[in-house]
């Protein structure tokens, strides 16, 4: 497979479609709005995390291209995002669900009552860590194919667009919060409309996965 700007955007539109970092956005708004908060100080907050999400994510794909580089096993690394992507496809169609362990809710919890700057960053750091294990796949394909067909300037550019769509869905919502009514409707939309959204979600993983081994 070649390393183009469409087959990157649809691995990270794939990826930014994570549970785990919405909810725990969309818990940090509620828990937010209702301390009576101005939607100013709430898109600061949730910026933080967001950004918090972004840094680890860089990191995290930065570690990952430093040991492709050391051991030179991108292509058995390809093939086990592609596992990764099939098996949570699998997964995803038979209701089997993903997500943040229960150890570490608790936590995630506090930081999310302490609501300030910091507990926001290390929230987003944490939900980072603990996401890339669930959706991790199409991350995986991505630094495998930036390794081995991208210079470092074009590598660097890539991880970067990457890691933006990732959180695009974040920032939306967190620029919704200056319209309550709009984000009341998204949730009552990601309500009514998750077991679809799953489904085609599942489905893609799947034919991404199985395109992946094909070539």
């Amino acid at each position: 497979m070649n390393l183009t700007l469409p087959v990157v955007t649809f691995a990270a539109l794939l990826d930014s479609i994570n549970p785990c970092a919405i909810s725990v956005l969309l818990l940090t708004i509620g828990f937010l709005v209702s301390l009576k908060k101005s939607p100013k100080h709430i898109m600061a907050v949730t910026g933080v995390y967001i950004l918090g999400i972004f840094i680890t994510y860089i990191l995290i794909g930065l570690g990952i291209l430093q040991a492709l580089t050391f051991f030179g096993i991108s292509r058995a690394i390809t093939k086990f995002g592609a596992l990764i992507l099939v098996i949570t496809g699998i997964l995803g169609l038979v209701g089997v669900p993903l997500g943040i362990p229960g150890f570490i809710k608790p936590r995630l919890a506090l930081l999310i009552q302490k609501a300030t700057y910091p507990a926001m960053f290390a929230l987003g750091i944490l939900v980072g860590l603990f996401e890339f294990p669930c959706t991790g796949g199409p991350y995986l394909m991505i630094l495998a194919l930036l390794h081995d067909r991208a210079t470092f300037t074009s590598g660097a550019l890539y991880l970067i667009y990457y890691n933006l769509i990732f959180i695009s869905p974040l920032i939306v919502i967190s620029l919704l919060t200056n319209n309550q009514q709009l984000l009341t409707g998204f949730q009552a939309w990601r309500h009514s409309h998750a077991k679809t959204a799953d489904l085609y979600s599942s489905i893609a993983m799947i034919v991404l996965g199985g395109v992946i081994f094909l070539l």
